[in-house]
């Protein structure tokens, strides 16, 4: 569960969140729990909103750049891209383990039905 006033706060930090008069909005879950995650990591000092925004700011330039329209439907990939991006120059996990649990989730989410939670298996973890 996201903490209200953690994410008011994060919200506040980052003018460009997508958000509503309450806070933060999110189109899926795992927008949400990318958001969580990035707020949990904040809150351990793992790094600071501004570097948090300038990261986030990168990857949007870069996506930009790639040619992504910004339309504000693709802003919680580049939130995933920056929080990964974070992850691994903070050396909390490597790309090599940050894809492995891309692609597991990538499998789980194939044989998983739609509306149905997403469970990660031990077969999703295998090349």
């Amino acid at each position: 569960m996201i903490d209200p006033t953690a994410a008011r706060r994060a919200a506040d930090a980052l003018p460009d969140i997508p958000r509503d008069d309450h806070g933060p909005v999110f189109r899926a879950p795992w927008e949400a729990q990318a958001f969580a995650m990035a707020l949990a990591l904040n809150a351990r000092g793992v790094f600071t909103w501004s570097e948090w925004a300038a990261t986030l700011g990168a990857e949007i330039r870069r996506a930009q750049a790639a040619g992504d329209p910004d339309t504000g439907t693709t802003y919680y990939r580049h939130w995933l891209a920056a929080l990964e991006r974070l992850i691994a120059e903070k050396g909390l996990a490597n790309g090599a383990t940050l894809a492995r649990y891309r692609d597991a989730w990538s499998r789980a989410a194939e044989r998983t039905p739609h509306g149905t939670p997403i469970m990660l298996a031990p077969e999703d973890f295998k090349n």
